[in-house]
């Protein structure tokens, strides 16, 4: 009831917390915690965090099948992040618990224009801007920067990798709408995103310049605790950083006084849907050491 009070007033971030202390009591009631994790969703929706918007729409389609609103909400997630196959898919299992469900069929409408939109895109990046995609490819090659161009399914070929470089005109949208970019002077310019996996919660930076440590964003970005920072543990001083190297399955610690380009460098990082990833985690926290058991670590 909290949480739904907070999300009528539109004070999203403390109807995220809310429901998720409500969770946090293990309910044994399955429709109840499939109504609690569909409402976090929402809330997560809001805040434009749509991966753990995502992620709570699944769970609560787990623990009710047939709940239309986790379906509706899961829906938009993808579409969102520009996952339209996925939310094809999610619409279609909707409509079959409910063929006139409106909210469904203009979400299944619109992600099938936007599929052939992507296709238009493909072909007209093949013919028109291979140039261009010379030049941004030129200028990543240069810093030693990988990228990944693994799609998941052939019509979204564009989407991924390479496509989502924005250089003297090379241009595609990512998942969040920003793009890498060459400033005035020459220097490269990143979309980023933080996961807080303990909190499944995110963080996003638009632009974040090629020479700029990694330390001086986390000054600004936890001069104020996070409201979902329920213990007060998040202090720059107290917090680490990773990137994952998935072929390998091991994990990279940071030096947080490093640039961004210098942890682009590595030569395990690859650059992945044209949006740099770095996981944080408390120092020594319960969480942190139970994630990381099992796991290879290495320091830069």
């Amino acid at each position: 009831n909290e949480g739904n009070e907070y999300f009528r007033e539109k004070d999203y971030r403390r109807a995220v917390i809310a429901y998720s202390e409500a969770l946090k009591k293990n309910c044994e009631d399955p429709e109840l915690n499939a109504v609690l994790h569909t409402n976090r969703g929402a809330a997560q929706f809001y805040l434009g965090n749509y991966r753990s918007a995502l992620n709570d729409a699944i769970q609560a389609k787990k623990l009710k099948p047939t709940h239309l609103k986790a379906i509706i909400r899961g829906a938009l997630c993808h579409m969102e992040l520009k996952n339209f196959s996925e939310a094809i898919a999610w619409c279609e299992e909707g409509l079959r618990i409910d063929s006139k469900e409106k909210k469904l069929v203009e979400v299944r409408a619109k992600a099938d224009k936007l599929k052939v939109n992507i296709k238009a895109v493909q072909h007209d990046f093949s013919t028109r801007w291979q140039g261009r995609a010379a030049m941004g490819i030129g200028l990543l090659c240069e810093r030693n920067i990988k990228l990944v161009l693994e799609p998941s399914n052939e019509e979204e070929e564009i989407s991924d990798g390479l496509a989502e470089l924005s250089i003297d005109g090379f241009h595609s949208d990512n998942a969040t709408g920003a793009k890498v970019h060459l400033d005035a002077d020459g220097n490269l310019n990143w979309p980023v995103l933080f996961l807080y996996p303990e909190h499944e919660q995110t963080d996003f930076i638009a632009a974040f310049h090629e020479n700029s440590r990694f330390i001086d964003h986390l000054m600004v970005m936890f001069a104020e605790l996070p409201p979902w920072d329920l213990e007060r543990k998040y202090l720059p001083s107290n917090i680490e950083l990773y990137f994952e190297d998935e072929e390998r399955a091991e994990m990279y610690k940071l030096n947080p006084e490093h640039t961004l380009l210098q942890v682009l460098q590595h030569q395990r990082y690859f650059v992945k849907a044209g949006t740099p990833t770095v996981l944080a985690f408390v120092k020594h926290s319960p969480f942190s050491k139970k994630y990381f058991s099992g796991k290879k670590v290495h320091r830069l």
